[in-house]
């Protein structure tokens, strides 16, 4: 007897010490049986104490009635399946008639504390059946990204959202994207983990780093343009827009309009052409918009309008030539000037870090998803790397980009380096690699005076 004892309190140990250090294997271990347990014992008391269910039909009342029975119980939602995953569990649920999918919805907190998840997140899958996704432990305090998570053409892993999914950046679905965040905010490793994807792809990358490259030059080896200047930036931003004219007439050339050509066969964008005619796509990372934004002279002054407006025109019509946009600032709105808020329009997809104040907040999702900026302006210090993501659909997410080191991103990049493709519209633009090295002068420290 004594030895069942002390092998109970041995596991009752290693369970906690498990969940306290380790809570993803506790969960394989011991949560996931626990958790499936509190979920099928308490489902129906909870939905009824929840509001989830629905009185029984009038014709299974007038049998009880009949046959001097008790009145049946309120019926809950049916359980269509329930799977445990890797972080939590999944829970799909047939609606009986009369309910919503808003109403399971707006009852996620409650759910959340009566089958003690740490969080429970609900997608309508189609009509009359709602998914629960429930996450026993917080996945965003040390992400680990799923060893075999799923690539595709201009489809890439980023970061790990809430309810335990892998968060992607489908460009092909949703070709542009702002990124904001102050400093210190994860901006920075978010862009990185975004390139070190890219890299492994066949895609073009361009860059514009108005911080003297410090960000982005690392990475060269992997970059077919890169500029460090905004003069450069302008000059690099007309290229592109010559890049872009002459892939429309490509498509032009090729679109196969013929009386005997199906519908499905015309070229409309360059994924419709053959492979040995469909240019390369290009991704432009912007590192910080402000600096092409701000101007202190006349001659400024017109350089940036040439920039707002290239990256607007590129922003509006770049899609089907093949030319997406990811363009970081730490803020981005109307005090920028003219032209800004024409190209937010354009950035469908939106990723806010933590923010200084409200305002930034708004300027990423206060068009889009307002529920969001309550959500950013509650990241805390404590926590790079924690954003809020959303879209012109209006949903959106708490994600967490894995922390990825400048050299482990310019690692990738350089393992990657033979995929560069020449684009000879930036040629002139396309970094030096083999330079010598320049000596800076440094400023000798002062010398504290002598009283």
């Amino acid at each position: 007897m004594r030895w069942l004892i002390a092998a109970v309190v041995l596991v009752a140990v290693l369970a906690g010490l498990l969940r306290w250090r380790r809570p993803a294997w506790y969960w394989l271990s011991f949560g996931v049986t626990f958790a499936i347990c509190r979920v099928l014992g308490r489902y129906r008391v909870v939905m009824d104490a929840c509001g989830l269910t629905v009185p029984p039909p009038r014709w299974r009342l007038a049998i009880a009635r009949m046959a001097n029975r008790p009145v049946p119980e309120p019926r809950a939602p049916r359980i269509l399946r329930l799977r445990p995953t890797r972080t939590g569990l999944v829970l799909r649920l047939g609606l009986r008639p009369g309910q919503d999918a808003f109403d399971v919805a707006a009852s996620c907190d409650r759910l959340r504390h009566s089958f003690g998840m740490f969080g429970v997140t609900s997608r309508e899958i189609r009509s009359g059946v709602v998914e629960l996704r429930m996450t026993g432990y917080d996945v965003l305090r040390r992400v680990q990204m799923p060893a075999r998570a799923e690539r595709s053409t201009m489809r890439v892993p980023v970061a790990l959202r809430e309810d335990g999914d892998v968060h992607y950046r489908d460009y092909r679905t949703t070709p542009h994207a702002l990124t904001i965040g102050a400093t210190k905010s994860g901006k920075s490793v978010y862009q990185r983990n975004l390139v070190a994807e890219l890299a492994a792809q066949e895609v073009a990358l361009v860059g514009i780093d108005c911080k003297q490259g410090v960000e982005l030059f690392p990475l060269a080896r992997r970059f077919s343009a890169l500029a460090d200047n905004p003069d450069t930036a302008a000059d690099l931003l007309d290229a592109l827009i010559s890049h872009m004219e002459d892939v429309y007439q490509l498509i032009r050339a090729e679109q196969r309009i013929t009386a005997d050509t199906p519908d499905a066969d015309i070229a409309a964008d360059i994924w419709d052409l053959p492979d040995h005619l469909r240019p390369v796509p290009i991704v432009l990372l912007v590192d910080e918009v402000a600096e092409l934004a701000l101007f202190a002279t006349k001659d400024e002054e017109k350089r940036r309008d040439r920039i707002i407006t290239a990256l607007a025109r590129l922003a509006q019509l770049g899609r089907a030539a093949g030319i997406y946009l990811e363009i970081c600032g730490q803020r981005f709105g109307s005090e920028l000037g003219k032209g800004i808020t024409m190209l937010r329009a354009q950035l469908s997809v939106r990723t806010a870090h933590r923010v200084n104040d409200e305002t930034s907040a708004n300027m990423a999702f206060g068009d889009i998803a307002p529920d969001a900026v309550l959500a950013t302006v509650q990241i805390p210090v404590s926590a790079p790397g924690l954003a809020i993501t959303g879209d012109a659909s209006g949903g959106w997410s708490r994600i967490r980009t894995p922390h990825t080191s400048l050299r482990a991103a310019v690692d990738a990049c350089n393992k990657h380096a033979h995929l560069t493709p020449d684009l000879p519209a930036l040629d002139a633009f396309r970094p030096v690699l083999a330079s010598p090295a320049v000596p800076v002068a440094i400023p000798a420290p002062v010398a504290p005076a002598t009283p």
